[in-house]
């Protein structure tokens, strides 16, 4: 009996508590290389566990192509004033965010610049990591 209440608190703690995403932030974006990218989305997708967007921009320093930009879940995003229909297919946008580690055409996105001119949070996981400093305090 003891053995089966214990598992039942257990699992009823897991069912409750946040899920914070499936990876962390800094292990695949880099917070000391943040870009804007300017150009037009190709996909726009409204899925767990983020919400992502194909766009086929130039960064801020001249590199071209098709980037996939991550953002925060559709639950997030819905409470920063998002819908799953707010961005079309063709739209210029602007998007603020952070780099892929890996040199990949990835960013982490802080927030989306829309072609009306509205700037929406973006949901980046950037701001769920703890934030930890070099020793010289950057």
């Amino acid at each position: 009996m003891r053995k089966a209440i214990t598992t039942f608190i257990a699992a009823a703690v897991l069912a409750v508590m946040p899920v914070y995403g499936h990876h962390p932030f800094d292990a695949q974006f880099d917070w000391k290389k943040p870009t804007t990218l300017l150009g037009s989305v190709t996909k726009f997708e409204w899925a767990q566990p983020h919400a992502q967007v194909a766009v086929e921009a130039k960064d801020g320093s001249g590199v071209t192509g098709t980037w996939t930009v991550e953002m925060g879940s559709p639950t997030d995003l819905t409470r920063y004033g998002w819908t799953q229909n707010l961005m079309k297919v063709g739209e210029k946008v602007s998007i603020d965010g952070w780099v892929a580690k890996d040199g990949s055409k990835r960013i982490s996105a802080k927030s989306v610049t829309l072609s009306n001119g509205r700037e929406l949070f973006a949901g980046s996981s950037f701001f769920d990591m703890p934030k930890t400093f070099d020793d010289d305090g950057s």
